[in-house]
């Protein structure tokens, strides 16, 4: 069991893990306002059509979506496309979300629903590196570990199914 200090936030940990042949992948998820955290914590959910990039997008958008929750949040993952993301914010809505080549980004509208969950919701976003050794792991860091591996065995079950 982890346990991790804060005052009164919620924490948030998401990662995902995508079959590129078959585009299903697994977002796994952890909501807790810091009570003792362990694997029975952890929730999965199945997305179809995906790849890494939006399914990391998918699993934190779903989350968001169900938290009642509206301030201090912390958002920890290891997607750097998220970590990014809100600083990218302008230039996408003043090129209406077209490349300079006029072709519409990738993702759009998952970043467009992103952007409304800012504008309605206060958090921050914490990058985690993952796939560390596990002495150098922080306390985050273990607690993320737990999303990384659940959403990994789901994907390596169906493969199994």
């Amino acid at each position: 069991m982890k346990s991790i200090h804060n005052s009164q936030k919620i924490l948030i940990f998401t990662d995902g893990s995508v079959d590129p042949k078959s585009k299903v992948g697994y977002g796994a998820y952890i909501i807790t306002d810091n009570t003792d955290i362990n694997s029975q914590n952890v929730k999965t959910k199945r997305f179809e059509d995906t790849s890494s990039t939006k399914l990391e997008l998918q699993i934190l958008l779903y989350v968001l979506s169900i938290i009642k929750t509206t301030k201090n949040i912390t958002i920890y993952t290891d997607s750097q496309n998220i970590v990014g993301l809100q600083n990218r914010r302008q230039r996408f809505e003043q090129n209406e979300y077209y490349t300079k080549a006029k072709k519409l980004i990738a993702n759009h509208s998952l970043y467009k629903e992103f952007f409304e969950f800012c504008d309605v919701k206060e958090f921050e976003v914490i990058k985690v590196i993952g796939h560390q050794k596990e002495s150098l792991k922080s306390d985050i860091d273990k607690v993320f570990s737990l999303v990384d591996n659940a959403s990994r065995d789901k994907l390596r079950e169906k493969d199994n199914n």
